[in-house]
């Protein structure tokens, strides 16, 4: 059933207003994949504080002007499109649609919106592979705690060598 017009500006200003306060957004071509795997990513985006938006073209095409993304070619988006946003995290997005297009070949990542400016593919698929903040901060725990450790480590061998020392000069004495 067609939107009113009425229906489509509400669409556009809600899209509009999500990409320009967009930390990340990744835009996808679903087609083929059944319903119930495209739900499975929503209920996982929403989760993680992603939301999964499927639109028109020609209204997604005028919610990228209005966030200011005029230059965006006919030819970049083909087949049906979703976008994928996040206004909280920069890599949730790209992390979450790249893990599902490795189990869904027909997903195929279009290119997004990374720090207020367009990226392709490619951008998408490397921010995607980088590590998550969680895991950053536990490497660096990791590596603020291994010369602490190594160093608890040369102590205690210390204060073994010592307790080894006395005990043989013990046993000496004892026999």
């Amino acid at each position: 059933m067609p939107k009113n017009k009425t229906q489509k500006k509400k669409i556009l200003s809600d899209l509009g207003s999500k990409i320009s306060q967009a930390k990340t957004a990744v835009f996808v071509n679903f087609s083929g994949i059944p319903v119930k795997e495209i739900n499975t990513l929503r209920t996982d985006g929403k989760k993680q504080g992603v939301s999964y938006t499927v639109t028109k073209k020609t209204l997604f095409k005028k919610a990228l002007a209005e966030a200011g993304f005029k230059d965006v070619s006919n030819d970049s988006f083909k087949g049906e499109i979703a976008a994928i946003v996040s206004i909280s995290d920069d890599i949730v997005p790209a992390k979450l649609v790249h893990n599902f297009a490795k189990t869904q070949e027909k997903m195929k990542i279009l290119g997004g919106i990374f720090s207020g400016k367009m990226v392709g593919a490619p951008e998408i698929v490397a921010l995607a592979q980088l590590p998550s903040k969680d895991e950053l901060l536990a490497k660096m725990v990791g590596s603020l705690a291994s010369p602490l450790s190594g160093f608890v480590r040369v102590l205690q061998g210390n204060l073994r060598g010592l307790v080894y020392a006395l005990n043989s000069i013990k046993e000496k004495k004892s026999v």
